[in-house]
């Protein structure tokens, strides 16, 4: 019959063979410390000693002090882990096994895999608990097993309180790299140079709303910036759609992409050379990784969870606020608490920016408040359940076209984008050429600011 330390052993993946060629290599190598700690932590190691080993060499590795078995044994000593019956003679049984450290990063691999295999089991024990308990919504728990899952996967089950001067670091990092570069983008670009510059392009954890009376073109404005995330940057953009369908949405891309009226492309109606231009911009669009979702009960939690599976994520587009369902029923609210569940919707998005790290990109509808003034710009007071909304964004866009108002405006197919909250800089407007046509943007010289 098996020890009660052989059973120990067994509850948890490990691999004890692995852990001990890890520390022997550092004992015997100086040179593949830096290396093992960019991978390992010391909660990575299963067996208590391992982890007391590992951890006293992390901390002399942090202030730079000589490591080799004597001195890493007197730093025990001092901490108190030592142990006088097993510490010294187990020091020399891990130089013994491992005769070089050539293969120590293969060793680290197999401790990592373990380590995150233990990780998985935690958080399916944690997530068995919280069903077997009952306590709370299913659709909560649904969440929070989501959240327990992701954290495994980002490595940040325990995230510690990081000191000012490591995130200086990084941020110093980025800083010498734009500069590096002639002062570049820091986020990605919308293809729209004015709006980049008023807003430093779309950045990362970022909840950006774009806001206009309908009929103003923020669905054509979001797939304009979504194609060019696209085309550009070589990463995925998600978008969901709660209003269109796929096959609409990508009719605007293409109509969009190859300046073919839609209409024509609706109807069929198409010449010669119209055919050319579709199968240029069919191509074009193929190569991007734009993935399309109409799915119109979705709520964040359900948009947050299929972002998660991919790996290359750039931007995600919601088209739009008011038709999402802060819950899994797709419960409809009115008055004060369809207020309550807004606010909870904003909320969460922008926790999803955060989570994700990448720019959320929502449309929101906008009140008639506007439209019973004689200045018809809307104001952040036109959001539709506003308040937390306003709150929760970290940049607020409005489109607003005069001759939708004054068909005989001078203004003839001319839009402002105000920028009506920033928290990257300043405010204010810049112009877009509208081409109803083709459902899209362009970019026109001129430029104001507000």
């Amino acid at each position: 019959m098996p020890g009660e330390e052989d059973l120990l052993y067994r509850q948890m993946p490990h691999n004890l063979e692995a852990e001990q060629a890890v520390l022997g290599s550092m004992l015997i190598d100086q040179n593949c410390i830096k290396d093992v700690m960019d991978k390992l932590q010391p909660e990575d190691f299963y067996l208590q000693q391992n982890r007391e080993i590992f951890e006293t060499i992390y901390t002399m590795f942090c202030y730079s002090r000589p490591i080799d078995p004597v001195t890493v044994v007197g730093e025990m000593q001092k901490n108190g882990t030592f142990d006088e019956n097993t510490t010294k003679s187990y020091m020399i049984q891990l130089m013994d096994i491992t005769p070089t450290s050539a293969n120590v990063m293969e060793y680290v691999e197999l401790v990592r895999g373990k380590s995150l295999l233990r990780k998985v089991a935690m958080a399916a024990g944690e997530i068995t608990a919280m069903v077997q308990e009952g306590g709370g919504e299913p659709e909560s728990v649904l969440e929070a097993a989501e959240q327990k899952i992701y954290a495994v996967r980002q490595g940040r089950a325990a995230q510690d309180m990081a000191p000012i001067g490591t995130v200086l670091a990084g941020v110093l990092d980025n800083i010498e790299a734009m500069s590096a570069e002639g002062g570049r983008l820091p986020g990605l670009s919308t293809g729209f140079s004015a709006i980049d510059g008023k807003i430093s392009g779309l950045n990362k954890s970022d909840l950006i709303l774009l806001a206009a009376r309908p009929g103003m073109g923020k669905t054509s404005l979001a797939l304009n910036i979504a194609l060019n995330v696209g085309k550009h940057s070589g990463k995925t953009v998600a978008m969901f759609s709660l209003e269109m369908s796929r096959e609409q949405l990508a009719m605007r891309l293409l109509s969009s992409e190859a300046l073919v009226e839609n209409n024509r492309l609706i109807t069929g109606d198409l010449r010669d050379s119209d055919w050319i231009k579709v199968a240029e911009a069919a191509g074009t669009l193929t190569k991007t990784d734009i993935r399309l979702d109409d799915n119109p009960l979705l709520t964040v939690s359900d948009m947050s969870a299929k972002c998660r599976r991919l790996d290359n994520l750039g931007l995600v587009v919601i088209d739009y606020l008011q038709l999402m369902s802060s819950a899994g029923a797709g419960v409809k609210h009115s008055g004060e608490s369809r207020q309550q569940a807004v606010s909870e919707i904003s909320r969460m998005l922008k926790i999803m920016a955060k989570e994700l790290q990448v720019p959320v990109l929502c449309l929101s509808q906008l009140s008639r408040a506007n439209e019973k003034r004689d200045d018809k710009r809307p104001m952040l007071s036109d959001l539709r359940e506003s308040g937390a909304i306003e709150q929760d964004a970290d940049i607020v866009l409005f489109i607003f076209r005069e001759d939708y108002y004054s068909p005989d405006s001078d203004k003839r197919n001319i839009a402002e984008l105000i920028v009506a909250k920033n928290r990257h800089g300043e405010t204010g407007k810049v112009e877009l050429k509208w081409m109803p046509e083709y459902t899209t943007f362009d970019t026109l010289e001129r430029r104001f600011g507000g």
